[in-house]
């Protein structure tokens, strides 16, 4: 079941960049899960990712995703001289096996640890606070970095944030959007923004789509945006 179930899969990885707001200047192109194509019919993630968690394969896609990536490094198909963010699977947090496959694949491809950053939910990084610890710091000893992504989405607390080692916190989408006309949600990404800052981690804002929503965010002071004002996702050729 589950070897047919990967042979009828094909994998297109997406990236979309993210960009420094003061100066505009792009900070990374941010590898995102790669989407699926099945039957020639494409979905998205979101329909994708739960099946494969469900049945076990998300760690062999995860690892698929970081060896292309790496891959695509070494050939010079990426900025070499920005950062490059990899989304991991809550279920592959703390696992062996991907912490090895990562390892390996940054050797192999002679690809610099702090060239690359991994993106990974607050809701996995809070379902087992000490593997995704001991995960984390694994890879941070190497060079690597990581972003906490769509914070303020779960049943999250500042104190969860404190003890989490990210360099850097994605603001979720859902309090950027209507931020220019919503004074709630300016004041959650106003806080979360401070808050970020003062335990010395970076900021990013999710779902940025046009220029207002950009000013509204450097006025606050967010370090990064990501969005279709700053670019698109694009199909990454590997």
């Amino acid at each position: 079941m589950k070897s047919t179930f990967i042979c009828l899969l094909l994998f297109i990885v997406v990236y979309i960049s993210i960009s420094y707001l003061r100066a505009r200047l792009p900070l990374y192109p941010c590898v995102h899960y790669n989407t699926p194509l099945y039957y020639t019919q494409s979905c998205t993630p979101g329909a994708f990712l739960p099946a494969t968690e469900r049945y076990n394969l998300i760690h062999t896609i995860d690892c698929h995703v970081v060896r292309k990536v790496c891959e695509a490094y070494k050939d010079g198909l990426l900025n070499k001289q920005g950062i490059i963010a990899i989304n991991l699977s809550g279920q592959s947090i703390g696992s062996k096996e991907v912490l090895a496959c990562i390892k390996e694949s940054l050797e192999t491809f002679a690809v610099p640890p702090n060239h690359i950053c991994f993106e990974i939910t607050e809701t996995a990084a809070m379902n087992n606070m000490q593997q995704a610890f001991e995960f984390i710091k694994s890879l941070k000893e190497i060079g690597c970095s990581f972003a906490l992504d769509g914070f303020g989405s779960g049943l999250s607390s500042y104190g969860y944030l404190q003890n989490i080692p990210v360099d850097y916190v994605k603001i979720d989408g859902r309090f950027v959007k209507d931020i220019v006309n919503n004074p709630i949600d300016a004041a959650m990404v106003s806080s979360i923004n401070e808050i970020a800052h003062l335990m010395g981690k970076k900021t990013i804002a999710e779902f940025v789509e046009n220029d207002a929503i950009a000013e509204k965010l450097r006025g606050i002071g967010v370090n990064y945006v990501q969005g279709q004002a700053f670019g698109k996702p694009e199909a990454m050729d590997v």
